[in-house]
């Protein structure tokens, strides 16, 4: 089925509205996450009360998040840590390793070496006397009207 042509016209004006529209939107908050996205938010406070500082177990701190409405076992809360510290390492090592961009790489700068003038070849002793020559035949050459 062919749908109707709409008559009105879509103006320049009305493009630029419709983009600072698009460009203000948030992101949507979603309802539910995966667990793995869940461990990933809960990462530093489940590592803090694991630590040797705190003393819980992975065990324990899954009761608490069972009181919570979250049901993850100890066993799959240390598995998802572990998934998460693993991708991160993985994307600091690629970030590390990768050459640096277009605006941060060094720039070397490549300066000519000096060209001896036309006395300074005569006056020099001669260890590469063909090279001397035509530079000091480029030098009157250049000089000359």
């Amino acid at each position: 089925m062919v749908e109707p042509k709409d008559s009105g016209q879509i103006t320049k004006g009305k493009i630029d509205k419709a983009i600072t529209a698009l460009k203000d939107l948030k992101p949507k908050e979603r309802d539910s996450l995966s667990d793995r996205e869940a461990i990933r938010k809960m990462r530093r406070y489940i590592e803090k009360l694991t630590s040797d500082k705190y003393g819980y177990t992975y065990d324990e701190v899954s009761e608490m998040l069972k009181s919570l409405g979250i049901n993850l076992s100890g066993s799959r809360i240390k598995y998802l840590l572990g998934e998460v510290k693993k991708n991160t390492r993985r994307h600091k090592t690629k970030n590390q390793g990768a050459s640096p961009s277009t605006n941060e790489q060094i720039k070397v700068e490549i300066q000519p070496e000096p060209i001896e003038t036309a006395s300074e070849v005569q006056s020099s002793p001669l260890t590469n006397t063909k090279s001397k020559i035509k530079n000091a035949k480029s030098i009157e050459a250049s000089t000359e009207p």
